[in-house]
């Protein structure tokens, strides 16, 4: 039976994975998510609409809550799980300037420009998108099991690719989603026996943005492309950064 880790799990892309792995019948999904009651377990019912997941097959076997922007809260987290085969990393923040309204999905690129961006939302969203991942990833690579082929994927976004950024703004996720890229790019060098892929689920209708933005698929379209993406995953694909469907984005 795999141990898959869904670390954003409460809504979102996070929850369709875990409804996704609950559906496989041999499947241990372990889910965390801040927007959790620190130690909690809880019935699949009360973390997933029974609409969602009322087809489980698989155990949901802990529902858990830490920050993962804090280093001693990942280390304790870890010492609470098992052995892992899969981790799956959706967790993170969008970076928009919180003093921007949003009512619609044109204004979003206004709540992300040069002039209204400040140092506080950089440093956040570096924080918790690229810091976050590294000690994430620092504290659970202890716990993942190479004979079984261990994956660990990374939520990215085709907004960290510098080769594709043509229309500017959006500083704050741009910057840490790079980052993002070259800190797991280095843990695929550094611990071969790991797959490790960073993975652009497309525009995904989820909760870093507040409004759909224009051309937004479901967190479920993208999850179900991705999850036949990730069962083929092999040792050489580690330390590629990839879309849904597993076309190369350029870093």
């Amino acid at each position: 039976m795999p141990t898959i880790l869904v670390v954003g799990a409460s809504s979102g892309i996070g929850k369709a994975f875990v409804c996704l792995y609950l559906r496989g019948p041999d499947n241990k999904v372990i889910a965390t998510d801040l927007a959790f009651g620190i130690g909690d377990r809880i019935s699949i019912e009360d973390a997933y609409r029974k609409d969602v997941c009322s087809n489980a097959k698989g155990e949901l076997s802990s529902v858990l809550s830490f920050d993962i922007s804090h280093e001693v809260e990942s280390q304790r987290f870890a010492e609470l799980v098992p052995v892992l085969d899969i981790i799956v990393h959706s967790a993170g923040v969008r970076g928009l300037q919180p003093n921007i309204p949003i009512t619609c999905s044109s204004d979003v690129a206004r709540a992300e420009t040069w002039s209204v961006t400040s140092v506080e939302t950089i440093q956040r969203t570096f924080h918790v998108n690229a810091v976050g991942t590294f000690l994430l990833l620092k504290a659970l690579i202890p716990k993942l099991t190479p004979a079984s082929h261990a994956k660990v994927i990374i939520m990215g976004s085709r907004m960290g690719s510098i080769n594709h950024n043509t229309s500017g703004g959006a500083y704050a996720y741009r910057a840490s989603k790079a980052a993002l890229n070259a800190i797991v790019k280095s843990f695929a060098i550094d611990v071969p026996e790991i797959v490790f892929v960073v993975m652009h689920p497309g525009r995904v209708a989820s909760g870093l943005v507040s409004v759909k933005e224009d051309g937004a698929i479901s967190a479920e379209e993208s999850v179900n492309d991705m999850g036949r993406l990730i069962d083929g995953l092999g040792r050489d694909d580690s330390g590629r950064f990839m879309d849904r469907f597993g076309i190369d984005i350029p870093w």
